[in-house]
């Protein structure tokens, strides 16, 4: 049987991908300290990966595809040309550990910290995991900084180790919660799925991995979106389309009951709690909430 050799992330963006996978209609299942997930799709041969590593291993061909982020693939192409060549990106899955918004990676010193701009860290010591983008950021700004490699904890290290960090964050609370105060920002990051552009010139694994992409995409845009189905007389459709902020038009069918009509409609979850109350008054009834696993375009 042919397989598609696909990373996933391992570590913090581990939790949040099997769940797309699964909404997308993948049952991807990690066993205990196992590094090779079972799933459903024969012909998908699935490995966990650090997300620091994943552009290496698609970019040198061990792995056919793989998810992570645009920050480490920026690093591999900065650090390694040859294998940055080899990278292809299919698409773009906004999400991250907490949410569905692009990570930001920050420069940060401690709040009582003379530093207020890039250029006052002119021969002071940056600790960061994201070494080759920083020392290529400092070059650009023209400053010279000595930027050192980072195994953890970085937000801790300011004042007693380096002077500055340069650090992922998404919601800021670790930074807060370590007293720590935003420079600047150099570079916003969302998950990527990559392939080898060798790989992609192979037609079964190319159309595999853009179904991929269709699907996991489809599960994304789904995240935020609800379907409602509800009942309502045929005379206030017009009343209720007024209401309704709808992705697509409502699909419309007639009821056994004369006069009355079904309608069915997909829209943003976040406007159902104001929308519901003004359907309800508008004289709909049987109003009906669903969740959606997908949506494809």
């Amino acid at each position: 049987m042919k397989k598609l050799k696909l990373g996933l992330p391992k570590g913090s963006l581990q939790e949040s991908t099997l769940e797309l996978f699964q909404k997308a209609g993948f049952r991807v299942r990690l066993r205990d300290r196992s590094y090779f997930p079972v799933c459903d799709d024969d012909s998908l041969q699935i490995m966990m990966v650090r997300s620091q590593e994943m552009a290496d291993y698609v970019g040198s061909g061990v792995l056919d595809a793989g998810l992570t982020g645009y920050d480490w693939i920026l690093e591999t192409k900065i650090k390694d040309k040859k294998r940055g060549s080899q990278l292809k990106e299919v698409c773009e899955l906004v999400y991250a550990k907490s949410g569905y918004s692009a990570v930001s990676w920050v420069l940060a010193v401690p709040e009582k910290s003379t530093i207020k701009k890039v250029n006052d860290l002119k021969g002071k010591k940056v600790a960061t995991e994201l070494v080759n983008v920083v020392k290529d950021y400092f070059k650009k700004k023209k400053v010279n900084a000595a930027i050192e490699f980072s195994w953890g904890a970085t937000e801790v290290k300011t004042p007693y180790l380096v002077d500055a960090v340069v650090e992922l964050t998404e919601t800021g609370s670790s930074l807060r919660a370590n007293n720590l105060r935003i420079v600047e920002k150099i570079l916003t990051s969302t998950t990527r799925l990559i392939t080898n552009k060798s790989a992609f010139k192979n037609s079964w694994k190319k159309e595999k991995i853009k179904n991929i992409a269709i699907l996991l995409q489809g599960a994304l845009l789904a995240e935020e979106m609800v379907g409602l189905k509800m009942n309502l007389p045929e005379k206030n459709i017009t009343k209720v389309m007024d209401i309704l902020t709808a992705l697509r038009k409502p699909t419309i069918s007639r009821l056994t009951l004369p006069g009355w009509v079904a309608l069915e409609v997909v829209l943003c979850e976040k406007t159902v709690k104001q929308i519901i109350p003004q359907l309800k008054r508008a004289g709909v009834e049987g109003i009906i909430e669903y969740s959606l696993n997908k949506i494809i375009y």
